[in-house]
């Protein structure tokens, strides 16, 4: 397994902000035909939880609620793939011809594993995803990682690695500064 390289997601300056509220993401890609991705939220009280899933499954619009969300792309082209993973055990895959254009679910990308673990105030969630079906094991990736919250208020906190627009927006060519190789 190469390192796993560890980052903080910041809030979008919206006003709203749960100030106890932590997210880190580590990231690794294993082999070079996988990627673990390992997302840890603390001081989780505040947050409106999804139920958990009966039968974990692919789901549309989970980013109404609390999701995590990571995208990825190669170098220089505009497609891109965007993963969906809910605290309910639900997720999904999207394929994108470009910027926010020609979405489609991705059926031939799935989760290998899914972990949800709840406990002393902290969640932590990961996956690893195989991506040989989408590209070869020396192929180069851009990542941007991002998270949406959603307090038991009702709150919604878009958190990112960085927030390149005057609007939240995940999907932005900009939000692409994780490569991994």
């Amino acid at each position: 397994m190469n390192k796993i390289q560890v980052f903080y997601l910041v809030p979008f300056p919206s006003g709203i902000v749960d100030s106890n509220l932590k997210i880190s993401v580590g990231i690794c890609r294993q082999n070079n035909c996988s990627l673990f991705v390992d997302y840890m939220a603390e001081h989780i009280e505040n947050l409106a939880m999804p139920p958990i899933s009966d039968k974990f499954s692919r789901k549309h619009e989970l980013w109404q609620e609390t999701c995590f969300e990571f995208f990825l792309k190669f170098p220089n082209n505009s497609q891109y793939w965007e993963f969906n993973l809910s605290p309910s055990g639900d997720w999904n895959t999207y394929c994108f011809e470009d910027y926010r254009e020609g979405m489609k679910e991705e059926e031939r990308l799935t989760r290998s594993s899914f972990f949800i673990i709840t406990r002393a105030n902290k969640l932590s969630l990961n996956t690893t995803i195989d991506l040989s079906a989408i590209a070869s094991p020396e192929q180069v990736f851009e990542m941007a990682v991002s998270a949406v919250t959603k307090s038991k208020n009702g709150d919604i906190i878009y958190w990112a690695l960085t927030h390149p627009e005057q609007q939240a927006d995940f999907h932005h060519p900009d939000s692409f500064t994780v490569t991994l190789d």
